[in-house]
């Protein structure tokens, strides 16, 4: 019989105390901008805001295994629905279309937020670049994980039909976006990160995407000033490593990481690893 080490039980129990006091302080509410209605989720308290952007398949509470790390690191995090996933409301019918960046400004005007830490996953690290080239002044620093980038120059997008031919939408959410590693060994935490997809979609299907403020290229990017943390995962059908030193070398100063065992969703599926190396990033600027 294996018998429980006593550091291993404090450790874990003092893990799902923080998780509880995480998810236990956080409020809501709802960003009333021009023509969408945000709905958000705040830690508040004095800490250094962080504010996540999520998927296409993601929603605000897709953060989960992320608001008590960096809650305990002594950040306020922030968490939203982007315009029409989750409870966040589509624009009124005859409304011109807004743009992600512009959301994420009236957001940050309504919480009385001046810069902050901003990190975005796969569609949420578009809608970061867009940003961080729109408003670099409201940005401490930048976090863009397992993300296509929304570049627009003709030889990024021939080759992104290379990795992921016609066929590939077809396949189910989990099988493009989590590795086979995740689904392999932890199919209980795949069920759960279905379950969150499922509430993404109020509609059944995912809503039209914004247009960007900003027409995004590598050219564009070498613009950039904002300290930035690149991350992907090694089984990462969308933005493998290769894709990553793309955007590595045209970044002025950033950094990147190459996360071993995950696919295309390195926050939810190498948690630890994704928490270290970004709040490692964060506490340098």
């Amino acid at each position: 019989m294996t018998k429980a080490h006593p550091i291993g039980v404090v450790i874990v129990v003092v893990a799902l105390l923080a998780a509880a006091r995480a998810q236990s302080t956080v409020g809501d509410g709802y960003a009333d901008l021009s023509d969408a209605r945000l709905y958000y989720r705040d830690t508040g308290g004095s800490g250094t805001p962080v504010v996540f952007l999520h998927a296409a398949t993601g929603n605000s509470l897709v953060w989960e295994h992320q608001l008590p790390a960096f809650t305990s690191a002594g950040y306020r995090v922030v968490t939203y629905d982007r315009r029409g996933f989750g409870r966040s409301a589509l624009e009124p019918s005859g409304a011109q279309p807004g743009t992600d960046a512009g959301d994420l400004l009236g957001l940050l005007n309504h919480l009385g937020l001046d810069r902050v830490h901003l990190v975005g996953t796969a569609a949420g690290g578009g809608v970061a670049l867009d940003f961080a080239l729109s408003f670099p002044d409201r940005l401490r620093s930048l976090v863009v994980a397992n993300a296509l980038g929304g570049v627009q120059d003709p030889d990024y997008l021939e080759m992104g039909q290379r990795l992921r031919p016609q066929q590939f939408g077809a396949l189910p959410p989990d099988i493009r976006e989590l590795g086979p590693s995740y689904r392999a060994s932890n199919p209980e935490g795949v069920r759960r990160w279905l379950d969150l997809h499922h509430l993404s979609w109020p509609g059944g299907s995912p809503p039209r995407a914004q247009p960007t403020r900003n027409r995004i290229t590598f050219a564009l990017l070498e613009t950039l000033k904002v300290p930035t943390l690149l991350l992907t995962g090694d089984a990462d059908l969308y933005t493998p490593p290769s894709v990553l030193r793309l955007f590595t070398a045209r970044i002025r100063g950033a950094e990147s990481i190459v996360v071993a065992e995950s696919g295309h969703s390195a926050y939810w599926e190498q948690p630890e690893i994704f928490n270290r190396a970004v709040i490692e990033f964060l506490r340098k600027h």
